[in-house]
């Protein structure tokens, strides 16, 4: 089986919401084989985005352990994605899975890899996958440039210019707010 290729995903939170989303390709070898994929998620009773790149099964495995976390810990999410960063690290069998998240609720957007990283931006912006840094350059220029826009006109904008130049993403997009 050939490795499927990754996607983008990108985050903003401005004037207190918090909008995430990600485009619906999937891709296998040289061919695409699914459009409308869902890469994108509320979860802990709706309080919490995730948005994950890279392989689908491990990027749900992923998401999966964090909202455990999150009910352990009360919705604390600094603490759950640092717990889940340590966990990915360490653990022999988690080690091995390839996927990156983006997580964030109205308060917190942090990264998480498997190589233990958990970063949060200095700006309240932030994207992964392989249009990845398209879409943080275009969102970033939207976000400074463009004050009456809102997260998700940011979102979608930087989405769609990222649709453009990444082979590996489409205009299909899932989009979330809170």
């Amino acid at each position: 089986m050939e490795k499927s290729r990754s996607t983008t995903v990108v985050v903003v939170r401005k004037d207190g919401v918090t909008c995430m989303g990600s485009d619906g390709q999937v891709t296998l070898g040289v061919g695409v084989i699914k459009h409308t994929a869902k890469k994108v998620r509320k979860i802990y009773h709706g309080q919490v985005l995730v948005g994950f790149a890279g392989t689908a099964a491990d990027g749900l495995a992923l998401l999966e352990r964090l909202e455990k976390k999150l009910e352990e810990l009360r919705g604390n999410l600094t603490r759950a994605v640092v717990e889940l960063a340590k966990e990915w690290r360490m653990d022999k069998a988690l080690r091995r899975l390839e996927a990156v998240l983006l997580v964030a609720d109205k308060s917190h957007i942090y990264l998480a890899s498997g190589m233990g990283d958990v970063i949060e931006p200095d700006e309240p912006i932030l994207a992964i996958g392989s249009g990845g840094n398209y879409a943080l350059a275009a969102a970033r220029a939207l976000y400074r440039n463009n004050p009456q826009m809102s997260a998700r006109q940011i979102v979608e904008e930087a989405l769609k210019i990222a649709s453009e130049i990444c082979i590996y993403t489409n205009d299909k997009f899932t989009i979330e707010e809170l």
